[in-house]
């Protein structure tokens, strides 16, 4: 049965950094793209960054392009997100989804995102 549980959400100033983790369990890591997304109270869950299978290719939401960086570790089926620069945006939860339908001629953003963990609340303040 698979199993995703993400950690490393807290509490952040502006400004600063932090680095969530997602360890998944239940199926064979390494066949599958891995993706960031978060949603804040009241609003839609938004795409954040995506990684490909291998980890040679990254994706990410143009809000986050350059302050974000995915990646991922096989060994300990383990994808990353490290968050630098963080904006003040109040509280907000991550999760790391697990596509089950994902076509070589779509993009990231367009993948059944369909296995979803609990989440992990970031919370950056001002």
């Amino acid at each position: 049965q698979l199993e995703l549980v993400e950690s490393g959400g807290g509490l952040v100033q502006a400004g600063g950094s932090r680095r969530l983790s997602c360890v998944a369990s239940g199926r064979t890591f390494s066949t599958y793209p891995m993706g960031w997304f978060r949603q804040a109270p009241g609003k839609e869950r938004e795409f954040v960054a995506a990684i490909s299978q291998s980890g040679d290719n990254a994706y990410y939401a143009d809000s986050v392009k350059g302050r974000f960086t995915i990646s991922r570790d096989s060994a300990k089926n383990t994808v990353y997100l490290q968050m630098n620069s963080l904006n003040p945006a109040g509280r907000c939860v991550y999760f790391c989804p697990l596509p089950t339908f994902f076509p070589s001629w779509d993009t990231p953003q367009g993948y059944e995102w369909d296995s979803w963990g609990q989440g992990t609340q970031v919370t950056v303040a001002s």
